[in-house]
Order: structure tokens, then sequence, then C-alpha cells
């Protein structure tokens, strides 16, 4: 008990260490990637978090500026800091499918465990990881310190060279200065692998004709990793089909029908070893509807439905750029929004913090009457504090009425969404002024 005070002591007080001169990636970090697997255990009222193995890989494909400093707060987060001065050399936020199903009626009564894998910069000299997850209410619920010596022997060498065929879709740049986008193909055979390539291009053209992507393709690299699948398509438990694929992804997660995901992170990560990906899109061989997003972990979408170029779009909002659901429908065993807590997604609100969000975004006389209802205008680009997001009719607020954050018929993110997506590529990518 003692040890896991101490540790959720440390790990709450990580947050505030920020250096006040940036970190030099050059000083702490190999051009090299630390992989570290996870074991995520429990259920609804409590979880363990287990490191299972680590590895290493040429070539470090994440940021290189604002090493030391969260943008957004996600469910999770990853310190790398220095065992001696306690400097926080890297951080990096998530969320995982584990904490999603956490919220489920299945996670009252039974326990589960799930893989994580994370990526970080290889040290030069021992450092101290702690991972640590928040709740709803945006609390440490669990964390875990490993110290990482470099020249531990026992971690594995993967990647040298890559075993999985890949190739630049569209290069705008060196690695080390872009950000770089990897379509990963899922239930496509060897010989379909020209259709995948044909998807990837339409997946690739979806992104890039949204704001604030168009305006900012020269910040974005595009791969596409060819991992063949020994069967052709995706399972669907629902209808008692099963596809043996590259990434065993299937429908039905937590028994939606509509939900696409892979529970195999481990094996999504082997077949990229070595390969230069820092966001990964996964397309799905299917014309079945469906897809997923998880923030700084990965999109799934079906890649032969008629909403495909949409649905690709949206998830990328997810795992990308960290945005919530704008839709609502209040069949959620669980609220994931508490009304005495503000959510970090930059696009839905409780009104906790308000100012915090897009307030700045309104005018003076706006704030005296927010809009509440939309008046006639532009429902896509209208501000104001509309009820209802994050899978909640009452108590959180999206900033306009229709986006694409909410249904697949609006044509562009809101403008908040656009400037949210728009900042978090500037932290990936521009060292930013220090307050």
């Amino acid at each position: 008990m003692h040890i896991t005070k101490t540790l959720l002591l440390i790990a709450a007080s990580l947050a505030s260490l920020a250096a006040e001169a940036k970190v030099s990636f050059s000083d702490h970090f190999e051009d090299r990637t630390l992989r570290l697997d996870y074991i995520f255990a429990g259920n609804n009222r409590t979880a363990q978090v287990f490191l299972s193995d680590m590895a290493q890989s040429p070539g470090w494909y994440g940021r290189r500026v604002n090493l030391d400093r969260l943008h957004l707060l996600g469910n999770g987060q990853i310190y790398v800091t220095h065992p001696e001065t306690r400097d926080t050399l890297y951080a990096q936020s998530f969320s995982t499918l584990f904490q999603e199903w956490q919220t489920t009626e299945q996670a009252a009564s039974e326990c589960r465990a799930m893989e994580n894998v994370f990526l970080v910069p290889f040290p030069k000299h021992p450092v101290d990881i702690t991972l640590q997850l928040t709740d709803t209410h945006r609390r440490v619920s669990v964390a875990t310190m490993y110290r990482v010596d470099p020249t531990d022997i026992l971690i594995q060498r993967i990647g040298e060279p890559a075993t999985t065929p890949w190739s630049y879709l569209r290069k705008a740049g060196d690695s080390r200065e872009k950000i770089d986008l990897a379509f990963v193909a899922e239930g496509y055979t060897e010989d379909e692998m020209n259709i995948f390539h044909a998807d990837c291009r339409r997946a690739m053209e979806a992104i890039l004709s949204h704001e604030p992507f168009r305006s900012m393709a020269d910040r974005f690299n595009f791969v596409a990793v060819a991992a063949p699948s020994r069967q052709s398509g995706i399972s669907i438990p629902g209808k008692h089909q099963w596809v043996d694929t590259a990434l065993g992804s299937h429908f039905d997660t937590f028994y939606s029908a509509r939900y696409l995901t892979s529970l195999r992170l481990k094996r999504l990560h082997d077949v990229l070893a070595g390969i230069p990906y820092e966001h990964l899109i996964l397309l799905a061989n299917t014309d079945n509807y469906g897809g997923g997003g998880i923030y700084n972990s990965y999109t799934l979408s079906s890649a032969h439905h008629a909403t495909m170029e949409p649905v690709v779009v949206h998830e990328v909002g997810h795992s990308y750029g960290g945005l919530g659901d704008e839709y609502y429908y209040d069949d959620q065993y669980e609220v994931l929004y508490p009304a005495d807590t503000e959510p970090w997604e930059p696009n839905i609100t409780t009104l906790v913090d308000f100012s915090s969000k897009w307030a700045d975004m309104l005018t003076p006389r706006q704030l005296r009457h927010i809009p509440t209802k939309p008046d006639g205008k532009d429902v896509y680009r209208q501000l104001g504090v509309y009820e209802g997001g994050g899978y909640q009719s009452k108590g959180v607020y999206r900033p306009v009425q229709e986006c694409r954050m909410k249904i697949n018929e609006a044509p562009a993110f809101c403008p908040v969404c656009e400037r949210a997506l728009r900042r978090i590529t500037d932290y990936q990518t521009v060292e930013l002024d220090r307050e």
C-alpha cells in the first residue's frame, strides 16, 4: 500500500514538472524508438497496469519539439523522467479501449485484460517511465513506474530491417520534421494490395480535403503498409463470421454492431516495426459499416462502405486530434462526463471551465446571450453552446448544431474542431512559446 501511494503522489506531480528551458532531443535521446508493451487488467472499480515487454527499433518518428509538455490530458499519460533531477524529458497522453470497456455493463461483473503499446524516444541514459490512468473526474486512478536502462540486454531489437512491405503515398519531407500517418492493410490478401493502395489514396484525399489538413498538408507524410492477411474480409461476430486477418480486428466490439476495433496491439506494432509511423489508420477490407478511433492509438475504418470518406475523417478526429463525439443517445451504461468536471476533449464542455474551451471564439454580445438553438443560419458554423454531446443529451454541450464529429453529412469540421486540429498539428511540429 505504501508503494502504491508513493507512485500516485509521484504521478500526480509529474504534470507540473515542466523544465523552464525546452528539452533538447539530442541531449537525452537517440534516433531510435523504445516500445513499451503493457497489460491493463481489472473491472469498473479497479485497474492494474503491468509492463510485459520492451523493444527497440531504428528511427524515432514522433515529435522532437515540446517534448516535456502535454497538449491534451487524455485518459492516460506516460512520462519519461530523469531519475536524479526528476525533470520531465518526454510526455505523451492517450486513451485506451480498456478504459472505455470499464464503462460498460460487462465490467461491473467481470474482469478483463487488454494489450496496450506505447512508443517513446530511446534514451541515452537510464530513465524512469511512469504510466498513469485518469478517471472521468480527471483524477489519477492507477500509476506504475519502471526504471529503464538503455543497455539492458533484454530490450529486444526489432525492425532491422522492416519485414512488412511499405511505401510512401505522399512525402512532404524528413520524418524528423513531419508527422507520419501510416495506413495499414487489414483483411487484404497479397493479391488485393492494388485495391488497398487505391483505398489508401481515397482516404488520404478525404483527409486532405478537410481543413486544417488541406492548408497544413506540408506537415504530413502518408505511408501505406501492405500487411497481408491469409483470408480476405473482416470478422463479424454478430453474423458468426470469423476471418484470419493480419491484425485480428472485428466488428461488434462491446456488443455494438458498428464498433470495429482490434485488440491485438502487439501484433499491430510487430507489423509496423522499422517503418516510419506516428499515427495509424487501419483500413478494413469490408463494405460493412463501422469504425473506431482511439486517441493516440489508432483509427480503424471500413474501406468499402459508401460512407468511408466521412467516417475515416471523423475517426481521425478522435485518434489524431483527441476530439470528442458530439452526438448523443443516452443509452450508455455509465455517464462518461460528470457534471462537476470539464472534459479534456477540446470540442465538448460541461460549462465547468468554459473559458478553457471556445469562449474566446465568441463575441462579447454572444457571450452575453450565448446561442443555444439554431436561428436558421448556417448550422455548421454558427458558434454557441448546443446541449447534447459526449453521448449525453443533457449536461454536455457542443460548439455548433452540426459538425463532422456529430454527423457524416456535415461537410467539414466546425471552427472549434478545426482550431483544435490546427493546434495539435503545431504542437507536434513547432516549438511553442512557454508561458
